[in-house]
């Protein structure tokens, strides 16, 4: 049987920074911006027509500011795929008719959809935000599927 020593423990001091993008900061340092996207994507069956490859999906997103800096929405940006490869961007201004102005620990919530020709497709995409202290930067926004119920596990 082999012994090991086990590790000596150092107690970690907090270097000394001396500039902008030195590893101390960035581990001393709270992120500014910060926005959460969340999404849940549904069928509507009810406004869909799958005999003329009229697939009508919703989504709800919930968008929070988790940064340190008020942030407002200003536009959005969709890539939108179908299960035959074909791709459509959306491009605009807010969402729904809106720029939602986040302070630190707000959220926004809001409802939309997209319509496919086939029963399966992908969303995801960006929001242009524009913090408080000037700063402009994109929220990512993960691909979500949109499915009608039943075609995936």
């Amino acid at each position: 049987m082999t012994e090991t020593t086990p590790p000596k423990r150092r107690t970690l001091r907090p270097a000394p920074v001396s500039g902008p993008g030195t590893a101390a900061e960035a581990v001393a340092t709270p992120v500014a911006h910060r926005i959460r996207v969340e999404v849940t994507a549904s069928y509507v069956d009810e406004q869909s027509k799958p005999d003329e490859g009229h697939y009508a999906f919703s989504y709800t997103i919930t968008i929070r500011n988790e940064g340190q800096v008020p942030a407002r929405l200003l536009g959005r940006h969709w890539v939108i795929t179908d299960a035959n490869g074909r791709v459509k961007e959306v491009r605009g201004e807010g969402v729904v008719g809106e720029q939602p102005y986040l302070l630190p620990g707000q959220g926004f919530r809001y409802s939309s959809g997209a319509v496919l020709e086939t029963p399966v497709g992908a969303m995801q995409g960006t929001y242009q935000m524009l913090g408080d202290d000037g700063a402009r930067f994109d929220a990512q926004i993960a691909p979500f599927t949109l499915a009608m119920p039943g075609l995936l596990h």
